[in-house]
């Protein structure tokens, strides 16, 4: 597989007058090969969008190297070749002229290519199609709804054609059929050959889409790999996974200040709690858990083998 990134001991850090010198990235490696979805995953704060934004040309890195497409990232000689290859899918309000319908939009984009306006008609169609725009194509978009504004920041994001798309947190905030439509995109876009960079906070989400990973914490690479590696690498944990009917809060204040216990979560599904913990020694006594949890009405207890979550809450320490 051709290698299309490669990041060797990156480095960024901001300074501001008056406060010390923050290391948001803090000596990263690593590389992407041609065609992969390649997942940048951590909390708040550790580092993914600083690392986007570095290989895509928008922040030069303090020290270190990142050669994507061949090209160094910092090479002002050659900065706009790899630009002409290259987009970004980052969201939000910005990056969207409201006034504008979707078609303009992308025909703006489209003149700021240099893509020839006899071509410009067949690439909307296509674009507008690929991510179902096509019946809103002449709606300005500042009447879309957030999922509407996000797929056509897709299409804005493919007018280029590029070899290589960096979208940062793509389906954040959205309801779970437009997240679902946007996979779907992304799946289609990987098997026509682009190469994807994705970060998300959805562990489901990286779990179907990405082919590796790497897992950021404080500005460090903390997990590296495919997601059967990662979980390996806190395969020494028994995870023991409890449904109750009731908010168990209150038996899991104990486990916190537990150095035993690496992973606590808890969350509601269905109306029900489905909590899960792990044990670093391996030594757990579900029997012991049972009589603790009983009181807030146990619907299914056992040991499980940790997940993809369970792997990321345990590397990142929880540091949201």
């Amino acid at each position: 597989m051709k290698t299309v990134i490669e990041v060797n001991d990156l480095v960024r850090k901001f300074s501001t007058r008056g406060r010390p010198t923050k290391t948001a990235v803090g000596g990263i490696s690593f590389d992407v090969g041609q065609g992969e979805i390649f997942g940048i995953l951590g909390p708040n704060g550790a580092g993914k969008t600083t690392t986007i934004k570095m290989l895509s040309t928008l922040l030069i890195p303090t020290s270190g190297t990142a050669r994507v497409l061949g090209y160094d990232v910092t090479d002002d000689r050659t900065v706009m070749d790899l630009r002409k290859r290259i987009n970004v899918v980052s969201g939000g309000d910005r990056g969207l002229y409201y006034r504008l319908s979707a078609k303009q939009n992308l025909e703006f984009f489209a003149d700021l290519y240099g893509i020839p306006k006899r071509e410009q008609t067949e690439m909307c169609q296509k674009l507008l199609g690929m991510v179902g725009l096509m019946n809103a194509a002449d709606i300005k978009v500042e009447d879309f709804s957030r999922g509407m504004k996000q797929r056509l920041h897709i299409a804005r994001a493919l007018v280029n054609d590029p070899e290589l798309l960096f979208m940062d947190e793509p389906t954040i905030g959205l309801d779970p059929e437009i997240s679902r439509s946007i996979r779907s995109v992304i799946r289609d876009l990987s098997r026509s050959g682009k190469t994807i960079i994705l970060t998300t906070h959805y562990m489901y989400e990286a779990e179907e889409l990405c082919d590796r990973m790497i897992i950021l914490s404080r500005g460090n690479i903390v997990g590296k790999g495919t997601v059967a590696e990662i979980k390996d690498m806190v395969s020494d944990s028994s995870v023991v996974h409890i449904v109750t009917d009731r908010d168990p809060s209150e038996a899991l204040k104990g486990f916190v200040s537990d150095p035993d216990m690496t992973v606590v979560s808890s969350r509601t599904v269905g109306g029900r709690y489905d909590t899960r913990f792990a044990s670093a020694s391996g030594k757990t006594d579900v029997g012991a858990h049972e009589d603790l949890f009983r009181p807030f009405g146990i619907r299914l207890i056992g040991l499980d083998e940790p997940t993809l979550e369970d792997a990321y809450i345990r590397l990142t320490g929880g540091d949201e």
